[in-house]
């Protein structure tokens, strides 16, 4: 495809190329035209008995002393005037192919100045095809990156209005049972300990909204450095289930494992925890009661493949696109349930990539997977 796009483009550079060339024979030709009328007009025999008529005329003289003064004038100063006619012509033509050329500087230079101030496609002389085709093309990416900043400047608004509401509710809740505790300072002890159970569960959730917005600061593709090492993959996937699983046991669910007990991986090991930890979360927020989260891990085509597969609502075709943008929640209802911020998989995209790999999603039916890929040579 690329080749077939270059020869277009060639071909179309090969018309325009085609065309100055054709103009500048046409030049040339003019000037051989024009010295010719000038020989023909000074130093012909016509051109010379032309010249002395106009001396008599002019200088009211007899033919003898015209033609003498044409002798003079003309005969006598060959060599200059040749230079001087030569040296003119050739100004005047040098003018015109320079026009000739600028004038197509000019017209990039109105294409350029369409980028920003006119919409619709540019249009060129059909000799600039080539010039056409590649200024449509940066237009189309200039107007495409500035409706992404616009969706990503929107959802970040939504983010600010989302974390504003959400991170009022908590701390209404916070402040309330705190007020009832202050008020009533004969309050049974077992009433009490309910209420600063509750508060500070509600504390731990603010908190938890409050550190997931800083990540969208700190999680930043040019403040990210690996310390990579070889990693013993199937006890940190192990290790990992260990740790989350009050938050599994909360919805019923239970993880599976299937890989090889030798199974290691090249990666910096705090950051690839973050990667599987937020991952897993994902799938334990969005899997149905009682069901069985799996982890395949396996050597694949020069890549160790880790696929986190679970049960629940099949996500559209059109948000597993998005799912991994900044930002994005698969579900608004459900940040006021997990305090998530829609930077777990935003931050686990960025860390895979800075290692080589890459992470995707799929959904079929209802069964959702995200299968991440990394570099198992170290080289890589």
């Amino acid at each position: 495809m690329e080749d077939k796009v270059r020869g277009a483009f060639k071909a179309d550079y090969t018309q325009l190329k085609t065309k100055l060339f054709i103009q500048l024979v046409g030049i040339m030709v003019m000037a051989f035209v024009i010295i010719i009328a000038l020989y023909k007009v000074v130093w012909s025999n016509r051109g010379a008995d032309w010249t002395v008529s106009v001396f008599q005329r002019l200088f009211m003289m007899d033919y003898e002393r015209a033609v003498s003064l044409y002798h003079r004038i003309f005969r006598g100063n060959m060599e200059t005037i040749w230079m001087l006619a030569v040296f003119t012509v050739f100004f005047v033509l040098l003018r015109v192919v320079l026009n000739l050329f600028t004038r197509y500087f000019d017209i990039v230079s109105q294409g350029i100045d369409a980028l920003l101030k006119e919409k619709g496609e540019i249009q060129l002389p059909s000799e600039m095809l080539a010039v056409e085709r590649r200024l449509n093309a940066v237009k189309q990416a200039l107007e495409q990156r500035t409706a992404e900043a616009g969706q990503a400047e929107q959802r970040k608004n939504d983010l600010v209005m989302y974390l504003a509401h959400d991170i009022r509710t908590p701390l209404t809740s916070i402040i309330g049972y705190l007020s009832l505790i202050a008020e009533a300072p004969d309050m049974p002890g077992e009433q009490r300990d309910k209420y600063v159970r509750i508060t500070l569960d509600k504390a731990y959730r603010l908190e938890k909204m409050v550190n997931e917005f800083f990540e969208i600061t700190r999680y930043n593709l040019q403040q990210i450095t690996l310390v990579k090492e070889n990693i013993d993959l199937y006890y940190m996937l192990v290790q990992l289930t260990d740790e989350l699983s009050p938050v599994l046991a909360e919805n019923g669910n239970t993880v599976r494992l299937e890989a090889d007990e030798s199974l290691t991986v090249y990666g910096d090991p705090d950051k690839l925890a973050r990667v599987f930890n937020n991952v897993l979360k994902n799938a334990a927020a969005y899997s149905f009661p009682n069901t069985e989260i799996v982890i395949l891990a396996e050597n694949k085509g020069g890549f160790v493949v880790i696929t986190f597969r679970n049960k629940g609502n099949p996500i559209p075709e059109e948000k597993l696109a998005t799912i991994f943008e900044r930002f994005y929640r698969l579900d608004e209802a459900r940040i006021s349930n997990t305090g998530g911020a829609g930077l777990g998989l935003a931050i686990a995209k960025e860390i895979v990539a800075l290692h080589g790999g890459a992470i995707t999603a799929k959904s079929e039916e209802f069964a959702v997977s995200f299968v991440i890929a990394l570099p198992a040579d170290p080289a890589e």
